[in-house]
């Protein structure tokens, strides 16, 4: 059984504070540095800064939010995101979403979670699996929200995105 993987990683404290900006669907793209780091891992250069254009991207460029799948397969899509404090928050929010930038084949989200932060750290995980294809970039979308549903720029310490691809799938016979 093959296994392709794409392990992403931010932090706040070695790459900076990410600026947090709303895009049409009320969700950030979150992005992540270039190049193998502390724990990244791109063997199959699924998060290469050529992916997706004419020109290379640059961190932070909204590009440096995708993950460009490098084989049709089963993909399961994990993440983690570690939200600085803000009093002003009331919902912290994530989605994982197939073509976020409308390059190929369309804004298409999945697994939206929602959540009412706790008395601790607002940590979150999440976990997805779906078919993925290496026309169609996927990436992870958050948001948090304070009264009434608006949005608030509460910045995140530390996010994580990974995806592993079975690339052997079976398809029964008709």
């Amino acid at each position: 059984m093959g296994i392709a993987i794409c392990s992403l990683k931010f932090e706040a404290a070695r790459s900076g504070q990410q600026k947090i900006t709303y895009d049409h669907d009320g969700y950030h793209l979150v992005r992540f540095p270039y190049g193998v780091g502390e724990e990244s891992y791109d063997p199959w250069k699924m998060h290469d800064p050529a992916n997706g254009g004419g020109s290379a991207a640059k961190y932070p460029d909204a590009r440096a939010g995708l993950i460009y799948p490098s084989h049709d397969g089963w993909g399961t899509l994990s993440a983690l995101v570690f939200w600085e404090p803000d009093a002003g928050a009331h919902e912290y929010r994530a989605r994982f979403v197939r073509d976020p930038l409308s390059g190929s084949t369309g804004y298409d989200s999945t697994a939206t979670t929602d959540s009412a932060p706790t008395e601790g750290g607002q940590f979150r995980s999440y976990t997805w699996q779906m078919f993925v294809h290496p026309g169609t970039p996927v990436g992870l979308k958050i948001a948090a929200r304070g009264a009434g549903g608006a949005l608030v720029r509460t910045p995140l310490a530390l996010a994580e995105l990974k995806l592993a691809i079975q690339t052997d799938v079976i398809t029964p016979r008709s």
